[in-house]
């Protein structure tokens, strides 16, 4: 077709455009829809926005405008709107944490996570550089044992005893880690999982407990009555959860010991690291919360297992493990989720749902236990149905005191404090005036292939520049 050619006008025109839609439609989809982006008038925009939010796997569209006021004055400096846009609007991070979403903004997302660990370890961040010399620990609290399972490296001892169930008590086997048996019960009908799903749903109240335990374990070692010491010495903390094989959550926690406005005080002198150290051990072993159904908890009482490591951290030269090592252990795990158990990280509607999840047996049964359950009126407070995907635990990943650092939020305004100070180049004296809605979100079968490709670039020359800065090292 020639250009100025009227397709409503010129039979000619007409017949060349009507082939080209037939050819078109004869495309599979993805190819009809590289060559809508081909024919687009604004790509190299569109490719530019793409690029700025990292290759986001689910993007969120707004359309709107902004405007930059001198305050004095009322001088417009700057007006932006997304009349100009490809679409008429901005594509902006999905932020999702998980990177079974989205890779490139779990890795931003697990990036403020380590900057905010490790500012309440080594200060930065609005925290005084002073809580370097505060006691503090490393912490990871487990859960107990719902069964036998299957472990990584050589697995239980092969016995000719059975269970009454019939199944071998052992294995014999060495697995390797990613061996699927590995978290798998060596019996399911031994097994409990509504003990292990209970276990899981009050796991958030586990740690609070653990937390107000920590403060009478230290006050009965330093000899300081339960009603003074909160006014003498500050608990803070900062904790992510994991699941493990078998599909329970267990929590890693850095704690660190505070005067009593924060971590801007040493703490009391009787306050020691060693103090610290003996009043987490003690403080866990007694958690002990009554179970939300003691017919399915067999009457016991929740607790946390017997497995407890515990590993000091020292200022300077001499610790097992470092600061940045603890901050970027804690940081990794904010990315993950229950997908790491084998499970689904989307909410289940129906146990139709649920026998069509293409996921292990071990797991469909901890999802069924947690639907099953979850429909006694005496545990609808739980929600165990909407949170059956995460096995039943409905805390949040990453949890902390408010003392223990800087925020989240508080990372993302200095960084885009920074972006606009970098694109604008005004100083504070302005006002900021927008509207904005939302526009959609996702993108299209071609869009999801270009952003994978520029996720897939960036990764690589982070890698090269990494590679490059550890061979200039001397």
């Amino acid at each position: 077709m020639t250009a100025g050619t009227n397709p409503y006008t010129d039979p000619t025109a007409r017949r060349a455009f009507l082939d080209r839609e037939a050819r078109l439609r004869q495309l599979p989809p993805v190819e009809r829809d590289f060559v809508r982006l081909g024919e687009m008038p604004d790509l190299n925009r569109w490719l530019e926005q793409v690029r700025a939010t990292g290759g986001c796997a689910e993007p969120v569209y707004l359309a709107g405008h902004t405007t930059t006021l001198d305050a004095d004055t009322g001088e417009v400096l700057r007006h932006y709107s997304t009349a100009t846009e490809p679409g008429g609007r901005l594509v902006v991070r999905c932020r999702n944490r998980r990177a079974s979403r989205c890779a490139p903004c779990s890795r931003e997302h697990s990036g403020d996570t380590f900057h905010l660990v490790r500012s309440g370890l080594v200060g930065g961040k609005g925290v005084p550089e002073t809580v370097r010399t505060h006691p503090r620990l490393f912490v990871t609290l487990t859960a107990p044992s719902f069964g036998p399972v299957h472990r990584a490296g050589d697995c239980h001892l092969a016995r000719r005893r059975r269970c009454e169930h019939g199944s071998r008590q052992g294995c014999g086997r060495t697995h390797l880690v990613a061996d699927p048996l590995v978290g798998q019960p060596l019996c399911t009908d031994c097994y409990d999982y509504p003990g292990h799903v209970l276990w899981n749903a009050m796991a958030p109240a586990l740690w609070k407990a653990f937390r107000d335990n920590l403060y009478h374990h230290l006050a009965a070692r330093a000899g300081v009555a339960r009603s003074e010491v909160r006014t003498l010495v500050r608990v803070s903390a900062a904790k992510v959860a994991e699941y493990q094989k078998r599909g329970a959550v267990h929590f890693h926690a850095v704690v660190r010991l505070d005067g009593p406005d924060g971590p801007s005080v040493p703490p009391p002198s009787w306050a020691t690291g060693d103090l610290l150290l003996k009043a987490v051990r003690s403080a866990a072993a007694a958690v002990a919360l009554p179970c939300p159904d003691p017919v399915a908890c067999g009457g016991g009482r929740l607790s946390f297992g017997t497995q407890l490591d515990v590993h000091p951290l020292i200022n300077g030269e001499g610790g097992r493990i470092s600061d940045d090592a603890v901050a970027a252990y804690v940081a990794k795990y904010t990315s993950k989720s229950v997908e790491a158990a084998g499970a689904v990280d989307r909410r289940i509607e129906s146990l139709v749902e649920i026998r069509a999840l293409r996921v292990s047996p071990h797991v469909r049964a901890l999802i069924t236990t947690a639907w099953r359950i979850g429909g006694l009126p005496e545990l609808q407070h739980l929600r165990l149905r909407a949170w059956a995907h995460m096995l039943g635990y409905r805390g949040h990943c990453l949890t902390k005191t408010r003392d223990y650092s800087t925020t989240y939020g508080q990372l993302r305004g200095a960084r885009a404090e920074h972006a606009r100070g970098l694109y604008v180049g005004w100083d504070d004296e302005t006002v900021v005036e927008g509207a904005w809605r939302f526009a959609g979100t996702g993108h299209t079968p071609a869009e999801a292939l270009i952003a994978t490709g520029i996720a897939e670039d960036l990764a690589t020359n982070r890698d090269i520049v990494r590679a490059e800065q550890v061979r200039e090292r001397p």
